[in-house]
């Protein structure tokens, strides 16, 4: 889904009975709802939709060094509104949150910005193509005329004790997931705008307590806007984002409410053809718990799509991926073996 994550608002403001996860199923009140009649245009898309209240760019990075170790990169950027219609400088309702991480087989490097929109310190702007930065992170467009302004990205952030530059290429089209774009997160139809840029190849470097380290592999962004994407019953998700070594792609993500749960997602082919999966037609299947931040979070899983013939394993790369930030959640890389073997990402809300 991204269904995804801790927006801000929702730190500043006082919790509420069932309101689903981080208050995400609150009332939509003023603010704009996804329509499934919208048609997804691009470049436009691609910035933001201050008509609704919360809204991210979600990047993860399965990342390999010369002496063949596996790491994982993150940066995310969330707007989200304190209220409905605009306002300049201070007088602006719109709030910005980043997340940096850098995950190795040993250690999880972690930050956290806030910013207030409308004073120059986060957003995203059409400047060059396209910018997104909070403070001194940067998402670049390095696009060539012509080419989608997502194409070509230049990736930089840095923590306390981590930091990474990473060059991204795009080598296959961007993916509208659910239908068209609209992707369905309740039985009671709550949703989001939503697609994808899954096939980026990455060249870079990460700079940890040890000293840079070279590194390649590939990437997933992520777009997505709402005001209500969540069911005031739905506690958490647990949400999958994988690459097989055959070249398809899968999207997944299982909402739990304390029943059955909602499950969906996307088989996405080598070419980015999307073929949006049913309601229940994933199976997801938590195998191993580990002791994380004083929670017991499902660090293995099994996945099953029988119309795809899937049936593999994910396990964590760092079972300790916890992210110690204002609304915490776990995030970290994933190995994937099994009928499909691979590598991807795992997000995990609520426990």
């Amino acid at each position: 889904m991204n269904a995804r994550a801790c927006l801000l608002f929702l730190i500043l403001s006082a919790p509420a009975a069932a309101q689903g996860f981080a208050e995400m199923g609150a009332p939509a009140g003023d603010f704009a709802l996804p329509d499934p009649a919208t048609v997804l245009e691009f470049p436009a898309d691609h910035l933001p939709h201050p008509g609704f209240r919360i809204e991210w760019w979600y990047l993860t990075a399965n990342l390999t060094a010369a002496d063949g170790t596996e790491m994982g990169a993150q940066w995310t950027l969330f707007r989200s509104a304190l209220a409905a219609g605009g306002g300049e400088g201070w007088q602006s309702p719109q709030l910005w949150m980043g997340h940096a991480a850098v995950t190795t087989p040993e250690a999880h490097h972690v930050a956290e910005r806030l910013a207030r929109g409308g004073v120059g310190q986060a957003g995203v702007t059409p400047e060059g193509g396209f910018r997104a930065w909070i403070d001194d992170w940067r998402m670049l467009s390095t696009a060539a005329p012509g080419e989608d302004a997502l194409a070509r990205l230049a990736l930089t952030a840095k923590g306390g004790d981590f930091g990474y530059a990473l060059d991204l290429v795009a080598e296959g089209p961007l993916v509208l997931q659910g239908e068209h774009g609209y992707s369905v997160k309740s039985a009671g139809g709550q949703a989001s705008h939503y697609y994808s840029q899954p096939f980026y190849r990455v060249t870079g470097r990460l700079d940890l307590p040890e000293g840079a380290v070279a590194v390649a592999g590939n990437a997933w962004l992520d777009r997505e806007w709402s005001s209500q994407p969540l069911a005031a019953d739905q506690t958490g998700w647990d949400w999958f984002s994988l690459s097989f070594d055959g070249g398809g792609k899968l999207m997944g993500f299982v909402l739990r409410d304390g029943g059955a749960g909602f499950a969906s997602g996307t088989w996405i082919d080598p070419d980015g053809t999307p073929h949006p999966l049913a309601p229940g037609a994933l199976r997801a299947e938590a195998l191993e718990r580990a002791e994380v931040a004083g929670r017991a979070v499902p660090v293995a899983w099994r996945l099953r799509l029988e119309a795809r013939g899937l049936d593999v394993t994910l396990r964590a790369l760092n079972p300790a991926a916890w992210m110690a930030v204002s609304v915490p959640y776990w995030e970290g890389p994933v190995r994937v073996t099994g009928s499909h073997p691979g590598r991807g990402y795992l997000e995990m809300t609520g426990y």
